[in-house]
């Protein structure tokens, strides 16, 4: 080197941080049952996934494993990248999880069971514990109901304080298992609106819901369940990019489009607002020159992915959830 140079800075990529699940050949056998069978499966932390399947596909079983609720036949599971449930004591307390929906003593208040399991959080400090409680009841919207007794709570209400059990303390993983069983459009829109915030904390969240537009509106990524192996796994907007993408084109020239373009070998079908045209080997600027060469009137061109519903009926051949 000649003198004065400077020594080039050297660059290291970012570190990735494990991830918050990790499963690999996770199994689970009842009798002559196969609940689970094989499932391999990473969560990116700070992801929100969607745990969706029909009934009986094996998701809530593959929650209890992850939380050490049930072991697994075969298979390991990791949380926070730690090894379960080996490093159950020091993992589960920055673990918030809602599963099978709440239990809690029925002649006691909303606010007193919620003090019970504050008093069980290695994390919360017996001083704080007041503040921690109502903090929790304001955030599930349940002020308003905190000294009623648990056996009076709707169904709906009960879920809303087994959420706010959950959310105690801050947590880095958050396990909801149907959070909005039995809640209403209102109790449905702030368990939304708490899992947006869970996110934009950082905190990695799975949800398991048959609601499949909340699992759009909320989720970075989804895992597909059916008969307890995982056929479908990734960032949502990928899987639902994934599928064959098509336009939709507003036109009253509804016959003309689909002679032009059939011509053109592209194919195309008549759908209510005029045609639907499939982009497999073409793209949007040459279906619309096609169009306004042979005369098509073209009123509006949006382009159209596979819906979450769509791409759940194709996984798991239609069956509800």
């Amino acid at each position: 080197m000649t003198a004065g140079s400077a020594t080039p800075a050297a660059t290291t990529a970012p570190e990735v941080p494990p991830p918050a699940i990790r499963v690999r050949g996770l199994r689970k056998v009842f009798g002559s049952t196969v609940a689970v069978s094989g499932v391999d499966l990473d969560v990116p932390a700070g992801a929100v996934l969607g745990v969706l399947g029909p009934n009986g596909s094996g998701k809530t079983t593959m929650i209890r494993m992850l939380l050490a609720l049930s072991r697994p036949t075969a298979g390991t599971v990791e949380l926070l990248g730690a090894p379960m449930p080996a490093a159950a004591g020091a993992v589960l307390p920055h673990v918030g999880a809602l599963v099978e929906g709440p239990g809690f003593h029925p002649f006691l208040s909303g606010r007193e069971n919620l003090r019970r399991c504050a008093a069980a959080e290695p994390l919360l400090s017996t001083r704080a514990i007041p503040d921690a409680v109502q903090r929790a009841l304001s955030r599930v919207g349940l002020t308003g109901a905190a000294e009623r007794r648990y056996r009076a709570y709707s169904l709906g209400m009960k879920q809303r304080l087994g959420l706010a059990a959950a959310l105690l303390v801050p947590r880095r993983l958050v396990i909801l298992d149907e959070p909005t069983n039995g809640l209403d459009p209102a109790g449905t829109r702030d368990v939304r609106t708490i899992i947006a915030e869970l996110h934009a904390s950082g905190a990695t969240v799975l949800v398991s819901s048959h609601l499949l537009a909340e699992i759009e509106a909320t989720c970075t990524h989804v895992a597909v369940l059916d008969h307890g192996s995982l056929i479908a796994a990734g960032p949502l907007a990928a899987l639902l990019d994934g599928e064959a993408p098509a336009l939709e084109v507003r036109t009253p020239d509804s016959a003309t489009a689909v002679q032009a373009l059939r011509a053109a070998g592209i194919d195309v079908a008549i759908c209510p607002a005029g045609v639907r045209v499939e982009l497999a080997g073409t793209d949007p600027p040459t279906v619309v020159a096609l169009l306004v060469g042979a005369g098509v009137a073209v009123h509006e061109v949006q382009r159209r992915r596979t819906e979450l519903d769509e791409l759940f009926a194709q996984l798991t051949g239609g069956h509800s959830q």
